[in-house]
């Protein structure tokens, strides 16, 4: 928005320098003198919940030179990828979704320290980068696909959008529906700041109209969503290769539109239709999804009685935290969200100590 021609100062977020500092120092200090791990143990006494890590995109570095798209979804690079999972065979106890879900129906106690990892939207590098790093160490993890990306090889709408706001020779950014009237900067560094703004303000309207405002850059741009390298899905033949050395797939719906903001109906053709394709291409059974974005704005009472209702035996919001599975929904968990700041010590406090080194936050992410 502009005051005067000059766009006006963007609210800091979360993520931004300086939020985790006095926290990042703690973890620091309780990971050298071993204390995260006591107080780890100590808690785990006292609390019986499950973990359930979240992760986006791994890339060999979390600064790809000339990548132009959402630098916030790279959750880590495969150095630091490879380290976390490594402290999980070692520490914890990884697991599968289905071996929770017999865990629930047989009445069982789930074992102490026990993990579950994700990933949400299902992107290549998850097969190029993650798989076989989890495949050497013998770890599990859930992939969360949308299935229409899957099918269409397209790079994922809000993805888009901040590669247009990036990379566009237009100097500003005007959707007056939504207030917007900005001078976008010179470069595509300065203009990530607005780019997380937008998204921000865009992910509050209603899935249909979010839908029409970025159709409506892409034209205004002359920028149609195409295939691109730096933003790929997977395609059916890696997930069934994921699926046969020991990866589990779920559910991001069909288009990755945020399902609370739908009607009703296309919000139940999305959640039936993702679970029918991936069994179809996969020939099993689906037993989870994870909401596109998964803030309390992406999924309600609704969405949730339509996931149990399409099947599925668990659903993954992304709201921060853990899960005592006989006190809440099966339909809302919630995770711990593995961004690319997230060192070894934090990443080491998250596991122990998650109520201290969690981001609490409901960010719209993904």
């Amino acid at each position: 928005m502009r005051a005067g021609g000059v766009p006006v100062a963007l609210a800091p977020t979360e993520r931004g320098p300086g939020y985790r500092t006095r926290r990042q120092t703690l973890a620091g200090w309780g990971h050298r003198t071993g204390l995260l791990s006591l107080a780890g143990r100590v808690r785990g006494l006292l609390h019986q919940d499950l973990r359930i890590l979240a992760y986006h995109r791994v890339l060999d570095s979390v600064h790809p030179p000339g990548f132009e798209f959402d630098l916030e979804l790279i959750s880590a690079s495969a150095e630091s990828f490879r380290r976390q999972i490594a402290v999980l065979r070692r520490d914890f106890v990884p697991m599968r979704f289905d071996e929770v879900i017999d865990c629930i129906d047989r009445r069982r106690r789930l074992p102490p320290r026990a993990v579950l990892v994700s990933f949400d939207d299902g992107y290549d590098d998850n097969y190029r980068v993650a798989f076989p790093i989890l495949r050497e160490l013998d770890v599990p993890a859930m992939f969360f696909v949308a299935t229409g990306h899957i099918e269409s090889g397209l790079p994922y709408a809000y993805d888009w959008l901040v590669y247009m706001i990036c990379t566009t020779p237009a100097t500003e950014l005007s959707v007056p529906a939504m207030g917007v009237d900005w001078i976008l900067p010179a470069t595509p560094a300065e203009r990530r700041g607005h780019a997380s703004r937008f998204l921000e303000l865009l992910k509050r309207e209603d899935a249909l109209a979010q839908q029409d405002i970025m159709q409506s850059l892409e034209q205004e741009w002359g920028m149609p969503r195409i295939p691109h390298p730096d933003c790929r899905p997977m395609t059916w033949a890696q997930l069934r290769e994921m699926r046969d050395g020991g990866m589990e797939l779920g559910s991001h719906g069909v288009h990755h539109h945020m399902l609370a903001k739908l009607p009703h109906a296309q919000m139940v053709a999305e959640i039936r239709g993702s679970k029918m394709a991936l069994e179809s291409n996969l020939g099993q059974d689906v037993c989870a999804m994870s909401y596109p974005v998964g803030g309390f704005e992406a999924f309600d009472d609704a969405v949730m009685e339509a996931a149990g209702a399409a099947g599925f035996r668990l659903a993954c919001s992304y709201v921060s935290g853990t899960n005592r599975l006989r006190r809440q929904p099966l339909h809302s968990l919630r995770r711990l969200h593995v961004e690319r700041d997230v060192d070894a010590a934090w990443f080491h406090g998250m596991l122990e100590l998650p109520e201290l080194f969690t981001y609490r936050t409901n960010m719209l992410i993904g």
